[in-house]
């Protein structure tokens, strides 16, 4: 089948989301998403998202702590657009149906006067972190998507997974990284339910496809996050960078059967919880002077240490200080799952072990989202902005997300309402001629696991030049035996995804040996 719209958005989550129901008053809007449209890294989201809302707080403040977090390699031009177009992005949202908690008396827990609840996470001087108790992103899902199945203009099409981006390689013409001016005109996807790859054309593609987090065996995103975007941009030649910086988050519980891994938010430790080594002594004052409120790169190296020093698989959380009331009543999602697998946090502290969580490099593009391949714009977790540097602030994920697709969707709109684009109809159809139905899916699930294992072991937390090596070494075997399957067989959606986590792999390991310097989520024994 073939399909032809003026905006094509990959993902369903708060970017693709937000830059449909922007785009969609300037033409017709198709959003593809692999899964249910519900589900993605957004919805998994329980911090919040991180904004200046009052007057004790300031632009300057924010951005310092964005810097500060992203070890001096952010790019300073994008922490202070993204940081002061903040409360605009915060309203529309809020015009959308998501629904913030807001404080019964007019007070912020700083005592200054404020409309909404503000926590305050690692990393921030300042209560400024919005949220819907603790699951803040599955309340911006539901307000979002709502708004999308409203609007007339917008379709959405479900367990529909982009395979390959359309380029002019697809016309028969060569294309290397360095080929001038690539162009996208739309994506090949998979339809999971026929196993048919359908052609979708569009004047303008959007990736919004989140992060890579499965490329690690233990990690707090959803079973969706394979890295597709970064793959297909990969292959389609356009410029990746920083995929080494990958974000351990601190706390996750420790629950071994259980996968993906559940997130403690880090709003608990601003709200008053104490990590703790198993004998229930704190430690983090051996690392950094702000204690449990460090940057995630400097807690998650100092538990990852504590870990290994004892031996164990796992330290604690202490929560108890906060007050059974508050944690209750504030964190009711937590204190279910907790409750559910016999651990009462009002009583108990919590076992907790680092977890792979988000990837602060992705698919290069500049102040109006577009990539290095034209009428290609990526958001959200897939993309690098340069806002993160070598280290995501706590809850500026979601705010970048918002504030690049509403900027993407300027850009695209001008592009698609200047007439000088047309959709290239001589794209053929997707050819799969010869190829056979794999039935060892056996070979499939036995390479991802031994990928996650091998990312996990040696380019995880704390790395050095030899592990990095034997990783790539590995990878070097699994990357030759997929593309041989590949090469032979009719294409399902868990063989793709895992030729997509094995691009991911290789790309975090390039990059992570090219950086011959220790910064923000990047450490190697063997650097200073």
């Amino acid at each position: 089948m073939r399909y032809e719209v003026d905006f094509l958005v990959v993902g369903s989550g708060i970017a693709g989301l937000s830059f449909a129901l922007k785009v969609a008053e300037h033409g017709r809007v198709c959003i593809l998403t692999k899964g249910d449209a519900a589900e993605g890294s957004t919805r998994y989201a329980q911090g919040g998202i991180a904004a200046v809302m009052y007057d004790s707080d300031s632009f300057d403040k924010h951005i310092q702590d964005t810097l500060v977090a992203g070890d001096g390699i952010c790019d300073r031009e994008v922490v202070e657009m993204t940081i002061r177009e903040a409360p605009d992005r915060i309203r529309e949202l809020v015009q959308y149906g998501v629904e913030f908690d807001r404080v019964p008396n007019g007070k912020s827990p700083a005592g200054a006067p404020a409309k909404f609840d503000l926590h305050r996470e690692g990393g921030h001087s300042e209560f400024r972190i919005l949220h819907h108790k603790d699951n803040t992103g599955e309340e911006i899902e539901r307000g979002l998507l709502e708004a999308a199945r409203r609007h007339p203009n917008i379709e959405i099409k479900e367990r529909q997974f982009a395979i390959d981006i359309i380029t002019q390689h697809h016309l028969g013409q060569r294309v290397t990284k360095h080929t001038p001016d690539i162009e996208c005109y739309g994506v090949y996807a998979l339809d999971c339910d026929t196993n048919r790859i359908d052609t979708y054309l569009a004047k303008v593609t959007l990736l919004a496809t989140g992060g890579m987090g499965n490329v690690y065996s233990t990690t707090t995103t959803p079973v969706i996050s394979t890295g597709d975007g970064v793959a297909m941009v990969h292959r389609a030649r356009g410029v990746l960078s920083d995929l080494e910086f990958m974000q351990f988050h601190p706390t996750s519980l420790y629950n071994p059967a259980e996968k993906p891994a559940f997130l403690i938010t880090e709003a608990m430790r601003g709200a008053g919880a104490v990590l703790k080594d198993r004998d229930g002594k704190e430690f983090m004052q051996k690392y950094d002077k702000r204690l449990s409120l460090a940057p995630r790169d400097i807690v998650a190296r100092a538990i990852d240490n504590e870990m290994k020093l004892s031996g164990k698989d796992y330290l604690y959380l202490d929560a108890r200080g906060i007050g059974k009331k508050h944690l209750i009543e504030g964190f009711p999602t937590i204190y279910a799952k907790c409750l559910s697998i016999g651990i009462d946090i009002t009583r108990d502290m919590i076992p907790v072990r680092p977890a792979a969580h988000y990837q602060c490099g992705g698919i290069k593009v500049d102040r109006n989202g577009e990539s290095s391949i034209h009428h290609l714009y990526a958001a959200g977790e897939c993309s690098c902005t340069g806002l993160h540097g070598g280290n995501r602030l706590a809850s500026n994920s979601l705010l970048e997300a918002v504030v690049y697709a509403h900027n993407a969707a300027m850009s695209a709109i001008a592009k698609v309402e200047s007439g000088n684009w047309k959709v290239k109809n001589e794209v053929p159809d997707w050819n799969a001629e010869g190829m056979v139905l794999n039935e060892e899916m056996v070979l499939i699930t036995q390479t991802k696991k031994e990928l996650q294992e091998i990312m996990w072991n040696y380019v995880g937390i704390v790395r050095s030049d030899l592990r990095l090596q034997r990783a790539f070494d590995r990878l070097n075997l699994i990357f030759r035996e997929t593309e041989d399957l590949y090469n032979r067989s009719v294409l399902t959606e868990p063989l793709s995804e895992l030729r997509n986590l094995i691009a991911c792999a290789y790309l975090i390991i390039k990059m992570a040996r090219a950086r011959r310097q220790n910064v923000g989520l990047h450490y190697s024994l063997d650097l200073v």
